[in-house]
């Protein structure tokens, strides 16, 4: 079946996982003041529209991973014997590492690559919608890591689009504005990274902006020392280093990577 999905099926599932975590955020939202503008909205799904025609140009090159993995027997799964179950979960596992887990933590901590990140974080509101803010290079930089983790894997295109249909899940239900029993959160959390645990990433300042890298799995975050789990009272979202009235200006955010009037920290600002 997901190796066989079509283009329109994969935008009908990001319809699907952005409309439920609509509704249920707004039945039971964590945040209530100011969100739900139709210019954030409108800020945000242009960016998804970026975000697709890029993921499209990158579908074509991983069609000639996938080609050439398979007849060269590249990969951790040509080379392990593993029962299928198992070959999955290790594809699944690998990619989050690499794809998410790796890379986020890159576009935090180098340079050049926190100038293009600092669009996904400078939301004031985050909700769904925030899943789709990235700025057009950030994202190319996300599919490459992408693709080097098909090369990797080794893993064929019906795992990788397994892992594609997990992780838009995860994206937009992290970042809905919807307030969950605290218990069952914190619960989740012990596996999958839960709305709350992102939330407080999305803090407006160190540390917590530099915690909770993850995007499917919590492993990676507890096994290297950048988990945070607070309340969700404490959490100003946005960027102490951005104008907050710019949130919703596409022009402004499309070219904060490189606009050299902002600061790349509280400290920089300082200097």
């Amino acid at each position: 079946m997901f190796e066989a999905m079509p283009a329109w099926q994969k935008l009908g599932w990001i319809v699907v996982c952005m409309s439920v975590n609509l509704i249920v955020e707004s039945v039971r939202p964590l945040f209530s003041e100011g969100f739900r503008s139709g210019q954030h909205m409108r800020t945000n799904l242009t960016f998804l529209a970026t975000t697709m025609a890029i993921n499209v140009a990158f579908g074509v090159a991983a069609v000639g991973l996938f080609e050439w993995t398979a007849a060269t027997g590249f990969g951790l799964l040509h080379w392990v014997a593993m029962p299928l179950w198992l070959q999955l979960l290790v594809t699944v596992m690998t990619l989050d590492l690499i794809a998410q887990y790796t890379v986020h933590y890159l576009l935090h901590n180098w340079k050049w690559m926190w100038r293009l990140h600092m669009v996904h974080h400078s939301d004031t509101h985050v909700d769904v919608t925030t899943g789709t803010r990235h700025h057009p290079i950030d994202f190319v930089c996300r599919e490459t890591f992408a693709l080097l983790g098909v090369i990797v894997t080794g893993a064929p295109v019906a795992f990788y689009g397994f892992y594609r249909i997990v992780t838009i899940f995860f994206t937009y239900w992290n970042h809905s504005n919807v307030a969950l029993p605290l218990a069952v959160d914190k619960a989740l959390s012990w596996l999958v990274v839960t709305p709350n645990m992102h939330k407080f990433h999305h803090h407006h300042e160190v540390p917590w902006t530099d915690r909770n890298y993850g995007n499917v799995l919590s492993v990676w975050d507890r096994l290297f020392g950048t988990f945070v789990y607070g309340d969700t009272a404490d959490v100003v979202y946005g960027l102490d280093i951005t104008d907050p009235s710019q949130s919703d200006n596409i022009k402004y955010q499309m070219g904060l990577p490189f606009n050299r009037s902002v600061p790349t920290s509280s400290a920089a600002a300082k200097q």
